[in-house]
């Protein structure tokens, strides 16, 4: 069984509701289709129905909820959820319900907000800006958190590295260049979510051109700061930096380079040291290795909204769900 399959088992056991607001993209309703027929998740599309069904002629979403922002007995209470959460910015009921109407993103953000979805999927049509625009304003942070970040679950195939070809790389959808701080939190967030996804010990490797003091370098500091900080913060989660790339995930290069690390050649969680590295890094595996990509999946939202690349197939779609709805179980 792939790994994807075992998220997909997993999201069975406890089922969510995923709202898809992005209904006039086919590639949203031929992943309707496989999740509602594999029973992964229950799923919610925004959008008139006879509209929906024309578009997806010839693919069986019936068992979908279909929910229009226009005609919905749940607008008044979507309206002041909307207010409740942008009243620092004065926001007046008129202009919520205009929002509403008009932004499907918002729409399905204040469905995750108020409880009638567990989480949102969305990007293949909007660009990971607008996405997370609606979930940092709607759906807001999590408790505690330091910095949301995104990532990717890599699963590369016929592959004895990380855990069993499966890995966690971050940040590649959203922080530019994070500082040493906020690098240190987005390896705790991703050595947490690999927890609860891939269920194996995470290994943290901090990634730079330089292994160990090999290279001498301002970018170089601010890994070796960021792994001195993350070190420091989870003090039960084994990290290492900054280590090349190989020196990470290849033994034979780790017994050289850096002998003494319980993460080098072993590294199953990927932290690259600003977006140009890790979305660079994503893309090669995913094109030159056949990697699955799955994401960018968010981590720090309160509850779980998810972006897809543009040139994301329903496959991928389908992944992003069942990733979502084994999110949302933890928010049980």
């Amino acid at each position: 069984m792939s790994f994807i399959d075992v998220i997909k088992e997993r999201a069975k056991q406890d089922k969510k509701t995923i709202v898809l607001p992005e209904t006039g993209d086919i590639r949203t309703l031929q992943a309707a289709e496989t999740v509602i027929a594999e029973g992964i998740a229950d799923v919610i599309l925004v959008g008139k129905k006879e509209e929906i069904l024309k578009k997806a002629d010839g693919l069986d979403i019936s068992k979908a909820q279909f929910v229009d922002p226009e005609t919905t007995d749940r607008l008044p209470a979507y309206i002041e959820s909307l207010c409740e959460a942008r009243k620092s910015k004065g926001l007046t009921p008129d202009d919520a319900k205009e929002i509403l109407l008009s932004n499907p993103l918002f729409f399905g953000a204040v469905m995750v907000r108020i409880g009638d979805a567990d989480g949102m999927v969305a990007g293949a049509v909007n660009s990971s800006a607008n996405v997370l625009r609606a979930a940092l304003q709607v759906v807001k942070t999590a408790p505690g958190t330091k910095i949301v970040s995104a990532f990717f679950l890599m699963v590369v195939p016929d592959c004895d590295m990380g855990a069993n070809g499966t890995f966690i790389f971050a940040d590649c959808g959203l922080n530019q260049n994070p500082n040493s701080e906020q690098l240190a939190a987005i390896a705790g967030s991703s050595a947490e979510t690999f927890r609860v996804l891939v269920g194996e010990e995470p290994r943290v490797a901090m990634l730079s051109h330089s292994t160990v003091g090999s290279a001498k370098h301002d970018d170089v500091t601010k890994v070796v700061e960021a792994t001195q900080i993350a070190k420091k913060e989870y003090p039960d989660t084994l990290i290492c930096g900054e280590l090349q790339l190989d020196a990470a995930i290849v033994p034979e290069v780790a017994a050289s380079k850096a002998p003494r690390s319980e993460v080098a050649g072993k590294a199953n969680v990927l932290v690259f040291p600003d977006l140009d590295a890790g979305n660079i890094g994503y893309k090669l595996v995913q094109r030159l290795a056949k990697a699955d990509a799955y994401g960018p999946v968010t981590q720090g939202i309160a509850k779980p909204v998810n972006d897809l690349s543009r040139g994301c197939n329903a496959d991928d779609i389908v992944g992003v769900v069942a990733i979502t709805a084994v999110q949302a179980q933890q928010n049980n």
